[in-house]
């Protein structure tokens, strides 16, 4: 019988800890073997799949995933919990006076990635509507950009990771071995959303989600600071049709062409 290691915690500071918990997946689970650590960098529009995909690659390669997008949210969630947004309304020197007393940690609990604000559970609050609806305003302070953008690249520096989010290939981690450019059609990206909402127990409308991904794609596209680009040595995967078992395989045959797999 297989035995589970235990729980390495790794420390960032200041604000962040990320703790991984191996827990034994199906049999795929580290079936990949490359020939070195690498850093995976998957950028792409929201609601592409982007952080399921990130998720599998790094449950096959038995990497740490770090979610880029959930960092961002625990800020915005932050500066609501604490009056420091009011509707589209940011008080930005207040919120990033408070950037070193927002400790984020993720901690894998049953195979999922789970995201915690002050030692808070917050995985269901940031995903709703009220937090979608800022994070990108969030985002394009220049001062919380460059704090996690800090905190992200520290981690970084041991490898063995996978990251997604919008300018992970670009800007946090321009030298990354694999560079990955995902992009789906609006209409399947919506109902991708609100499907995950709904088994999350979320009240959502599918219409509401629809005009925020449109609002969101804006904003991504055209924000001053780091905005959503393809980086040049990216390998572009449109999964709109596709299954997970398809896109991994897609995933392998990058491997395979940058010659990073280790045949068996």
């Amino acid at each position: 019988m297989k035995s589970i290691r235990k729980d390495p915690v790794i420390r960032i500071k200041p604000g962040f800890l990320f703790q991984h918990k191996y827990y034994l997946y199906p049999d795929s689970f580290g079936m990949i073997r490359l020939k070195k650590k690498i850093v995976i960098a998957i950028d792409g529009f929201s609601s592409c799949g982007k952080s399921s995909f990130a998720r599998l690659i790094a449950r096959e390669l038995v990497y740490i995933y770090l979610d880029s997008g959930a960092m961002y949210r625990s800020v915005a969630l932050y500066g609501l919990q604490n009056g420091l947004i009011r509707g589209k309304i940011i008080a930005v020197e207040e919120l990033i006076s408070e950037l070193n007393n927002i400790h984020i940690r993720f901690r894998i609990e049953k195979g999922e990635n789970i995201t915690y604000l002050n030692d808070e559970n917050i995985e269901l609050q940031i995903r709703g509507s009220e937090v979608s609806s800022v994070v990108s305003a969030v985002s394009k302070i220049p001062e919380v950009r460059n704090h996690l953008v800090m905190l992200q690249r520290q981690r970084g520096r041991d490898k063995g990771i996978v990251m997604d989010g919008r300018d992970i290939g670009t800007v946090v981690f321009p030298d990354a071995e694999v560079k990955i450019f995902m992009k789906a059609e609006s209409e399947v990206r919506a109902e991708r959303r609100y499907k995950e909402l709904v088994e999350k127990g979320i009240n959502s409308d599918l219409d509401a989600i629809r005009r925020n991904i449109q609002e969101r794609d804006e904003q991504d596209i055209n924000r001053d600071i780091s905005p959503l680009r393809q980086a040049e040595d990216a390998w572009v995967l449109d999964n709109s049709h596709m299954t997970f078992e398809e896109q991994m395989d897609w995933f392998k045959s990058v491997l395979i062409k940058r010659d990073l797999l280790l045949k068996s």
